[in-house]
């Protein structure tokens, strides 16, 4: 039996997002019992194979709750872009719809969320000598050179970047070389105006001191199982704590206190503070998305969310 779609519109998807560690994964299982739904993970470090405590993936209790996706897609130091990961979670929702179930996108990796609801410009291919060339030129003159050089080719998406995030002026940049037009440009004239679904998306949060206290929970439980002796075998498997998987929040503080920079707790000390900074730029850019609904995580009744999200998306 498939589902029966008149129009594209009319295609039905939940959507759960918000930042680390507020509980995106038991709520999304919980939605995913009452409405019949199948799970895509929106991280962009669960995609890692043999990378499961430092990225908190859901267990394998978790997994066997309600079904999951676009977990374990990649080795540590393989390649996976926001182009890949949309047409990748493209193929699975259509896949559901297919088997009569709901498709949930859930995690807290807005740029993955956004290019499956709203599309994505996907732009020249990487020009890697053009990247070490821009990377030398920051280093010749100084730090902030190419963000000031961004500044004055696309002010609007040098106001959107931070003058530190030297991965993304250096693409915005090499769009601009490449394609004689800054990245705004096209991103404005991408328009993302066709809206391929009927879209629910609902934003999980909570008081800030209280997220904090998890957050700091879990990074203690993900010492106590063992996250060390995780990033130890990965490093013993050869992979190099320069890739960028090794880079996220977890693994380098770790790989840190391994080369003996700091002692373990140190290394803890600025995983928990580092976590929260990232979950405080999740909420910046969830902040800015106004279709969201949000819900305080502690208070939500699953059962009558679902009962109001089976009436919006016709279900």
């Amino acid at each position: 039996m498939t589902i029966h779609i008149v129009s594209l519109p009319n295609r039905p998807l939940l959507v759960i997002a918000g930042p680390t560690a507020i509980g995106k994964t038991r709520i999304a299982i919980e939605l995913a019992k009452e409405l019949n739904g199948e799970i895509i993970s929106a991280d962009s470090r669960q995609i890692y194979k043999g990378m499961d405590i430092g990225t908190a993936k859901p267990s394998k209790d978790e997994q066997a709750a309600a079904r999951h996706h676009m977990l374990n897609v990649v080795n540590p130091d393989g390649h996976f872009s926001v182009g890949e990961y949309k047409r990748s979670a493209e193929k699975i929702i259509e896949d559901i719809w297919q088997r009569n179930r709901l498709p949930i996108i859930a995690g807290g990796t807005g740029l993955y969320i956004r290019a499956v609801i709203d599309g994505l410009w996907e732009g020249p291919k990487a020009d890697n000598e053009l990247r070490d060339k821009l990377k030398k030129e920051e280093e010749a003159f100084g730090k902030g050179c190419l963000y000031k050089k961004l500044k004055e080719i696309d002010p609007e998406t040098a106001e959107k970047t931070k003058p530190n995030d030297l991965v993304r002026i250096i693409r915005s940049l090499e769009v601009y070389y490449k394609e004689g037009k800054p990245i705004s440009y096209f991103h404005r004239a991408h328009g993302f105006e066709e809206k391929k679904y009927n879209a629910v998306i609902i934003g999980l949060t909570m008081d800030r001191k209280m997220l904090y206290k998890r957050i700091e929970e879990r990074v203690d439980k993900m010492i106590n199982s063992g996250l060390v002796d995780e990033v130890k075998a990965l490093l013993k498997k050869g992979y190099d704590e320069n890739i960028i998987s090794m880079t996220g929040v977890g693994y380098r503080q770790v790989i840190g206190y391994l080369r003996g920079d700091y002692n373990l707790e140190e290394a803890v000390r600025l995983i928990k503070r580092d976590t929260k900074r990232y979950a405080k730029r999740q909420y910046t850019w969830f902040n800015q998305d106004k279709r969201i609904e949000w819900f305080n995580a502690d208070d939500i009744d699953t059962q009558g969310l679902a009962s109001g999200i089976k009436k919006r998306l016709k279900l």
